[in-house]
């Protein structure tokens, strides 16, 4: 039976992590003490749902969290030091601190260490998400206890929903480019001019400019989307910040 540990104080711990390719040991009054923190903990490195959605989302809306208070975002898994560092490597992502729960101390004392031996995993974190003011524990969102992992309350947009339901979303941004475009280098130059995060799609494997057609209805690059909507080149993003 998971626990739900809402008013409750972090357990003082140490963990054992590697950082910049040296072992660092992190307490938690180093992580969590005067500080508002969210952390989100999941059953696996590399593991799809993780890496694909939950761990990227958090990344993503990093700098609205930290518009709305919050001072850091820690990703927590019962894996040793050496596969938390080389998924953080893996995932690129540079708002998320990757804390190893080797042993499951820290998932067992906050009532989040479930057994997945059925499927080879032994001892593993439940998926789950927290707010933690100054070393309290003041919202947890907990997956139904249900089989398989469940992915539907712990996610990023819950809990910034939870902090605050006014908070404006970022513009999701995808611009196709080809290696070597001066026209690319500036729009992209323009987009982080004006703050804007964006994905990047580069011709190549798999990506011709058939697709920048299809996508598109243009034949050069770059072709930038901003929310869906076709904003067009770097000439039209110009124009287009200029309204």
């Amino acid at each position: 039976m998971l626990e739900n540990k809402e008013g409750q104080k972090i357990p003082k711990l140490s963990l054992v992590a590697r950082q910049n390719g040296d072992w660092t040991k992190l307490t938690t009054d180093d992580l969590f003490a005067g500080k508002k923190v969210i952390l989100f903990g999941l059953p696996g490195a590399f593991t799809p749902t993780c890496s694909s959605t939950h761990l990227p989302r958090y990344n993503e809306l990093y700098p609205v969290f930290k518009e709305n208070g919050v001072d850091s975002i820690i990703c927590l898994s019962v894996n040793d030091a050496f596969v938390m560092e080389a998924w953080e490597k893996d995932q690129k992502t540079d708002n998320i601190l990757f804390l190893p729960d080797g042993n499951g101390e820290f998932s067992n004392a906050v009532g989040m260490l479930v057994d997945k031996s059925d499927i080879g995993f032994g001892k593993r974190s439940w998926r789950y998400s927290m707010l933690v003011n100054d070393g309290v524990i003041e919202k947890m969102f907990i997956e139904p206890e249900v089989e398989g992992d469940p992915f539907e309350v712990s996610d990023a947009d819950t809990m910034l929903n939870y902090i605050n339901p006014s908070a404006k979303l970022p513009s999701e941004v995808t611009i196709l480019t080809k290696p070597g475009c001066p026209f690319c280098n500036n729009a992209k130059a323009l987009l982080k001019e004006k703050g804007y995060a964006y994905e990047e799609v580069s011709l190549g494997s798999g990506v011709s400019f058939k697709s920048v057609r299809n996508l598109s209805g243009q034949s050069t690059v770059p072709q930038v989307f901003i929310d869906g909507k076709h904003i067009g080149g770097s000439e039209e993003l110009t124009k287009y910040f200029q309204k």
